[in-house]
């Protein structure tokens, strides 16, 4: 078997799991992101085997993430984001400090150094708006003001999120904190989210004609499409996460009299490419050093910390929308999915974390992002029927 036919029989085999599983965990009114994210367990090198995290998965996971928040974006109006500005904004910084707190606690009391500790903590910060947004999606809420909370404090989360992260990787060199330069960074991430938000969606509200174009139907989209991806870019290169960019450009695009047209024409694009993100993040866990009780119970640990620490920080801040919404909110914050792993990863490179260590924090990020959609589904669903 050539390399090209070995990539297309992988690629086969994931989405055909994903749909498996999607539809098995629709079945069981789960979110249908709980069945790809099982599917990608069994099928990865922790048990089937089947799937070896590598080229070209990364890369079409890594594509699918950003897909799926431009076309929330496009769901995301800016005037719609202005009316919960400010609690928004409180959730997010909420949202950051009390599960940071609680992850450096848990590390400081299991023996790591202070430095070491804040790695951990910072695991527990950042919340994956990917997951959270295929929820709201998948139930048709992305209009509601929960919604729109929960995404506009992402935006905010990520941001505090990536400064955190430049912080505690300074300390493990010895090296200090540089403050002139966490400053540069924080600035030009404010400034990059409020150039988008308040110049690209207005350049983008008076450039609808140009998008008009009869000759070509798919213009718009295609022309679209390229922001996506060149605004997912810049994300990247000022240290945010490339999704941020997509769900900025989204915010955008939405502006244009041919939203809804957009809209449409994405469903057919995410239902292919974005289930390659959520099986991925599935095949990553590796479930062989889970045969100890002690493990267990660590993991078990560190995932309620996780979810107490957002439910708590998260709701808190919410509470001006009410005890339902703030509960809805806190949840909608639960899952770290792949900005875990991110940094996971990244202690794991730098030396800070052992493989257990490493290994529990990936779990984390997994159990946070399977226990968060259904319990979020049943509060949507029951808030809904009263």
């Amino acid at each position: 078997m050539n390399h090209g036919t070995e990539v297309l029989l992988g690629l086969f085999v994931v989405f055909v799991g994903a749909q498996i599983g999607a539809e098995i965990a629709q079945r069981l009114r789960l979110p249908a992101v709980v069945g790809e994210i099982a599917a990608g367990c069994i099928l990865g090198p922790s048990l089937v085997g089947w799937v070896t995290i590598a080229e070209p998965f990364e890369s079409l996971a890594e594509i699918g993430a950003v897909f799926l928040l431009f076309s929330v974006g496009l769901e995301t109006r800016l005037e719609d984001l202005k009316k919960v500005g400010r609690v928004s904004a409180l959730v997010g910084v909420l949202g950051v400090i009390l599960p940071f707190v609680l992850g450096a606690a848990w590390a400081r009391l299991s023996g790591f150094s202070t430095a070491k500790a804040a790695f951990v903590a910072a695991a527990f910060v950042a919340t994956s708006a990917g997951i959270t947004a295929r929820v709201l999606q998948d139930m048709g809420a992305l209009q509601r003001t929960e919604s729109r909370v929960i995404l506009g404090a992402a935006v905010i989360d990520d941001i505090l999120a990536m400064l955190l992260l430049g912080v505690v990787t300074a300390l493990q060199g010895g090296e200090g904190v540089n403050l002139l330069n966490l400053m540069l960074v924080l600035l030009q991430a404010i400034g990059f989210v409020a150039l988008i938000v308040l110049v690209g969606t207005t350049v983008m509200r008076r450039s609808s004609p140009l998008l008009e174009v009869p000759v070509n139907p798919l213009s718009p989209l295609t022309i679209s499409l390229a922001i996506c991806l060149g605004l997912a870019v810049a994300a990247s290169y000022l240290g945010l996460a490339a999704i941020i960019g997509a769900f900025l450009a989204g915010m955008a695009a939405a502006e244009t009299r041919q939203r809804h047209t957009l809209e449409k024409q994405m469903h057919s694009i995410t239902a292919l490419i974005v289930p390659f993100f959520f099986v991925v993040t599935g095949a990553k866990v590796n479930l062989s050093v889970f045969g100890s009780l002690s493990v267990i119970g660590t993991l078990l640990i560190v995932t309620v910390l996780a979810i107490v620490g957002k439910l708590l920080g998260c709701g808190a801040a919410a509470l001006p929308l009410g005890r339902k919404s703030a509960l809805i909110v806190g949840m909608g914050m639960v899952p770290r999915g792949e900005v875990g792993i991110i940094v996971a990863s990244l202690g794991w490179q730098a030396g800070v974390f052992t493989e257990t260590t490493y290994a529990i924090i990936i779990a984390m990020s997994l159990l946070t992002s399977v226990v968060a959609p259904p319990a979020l589904g049943a509060l949507l669903a029951r808030e809904a029927a009263q």
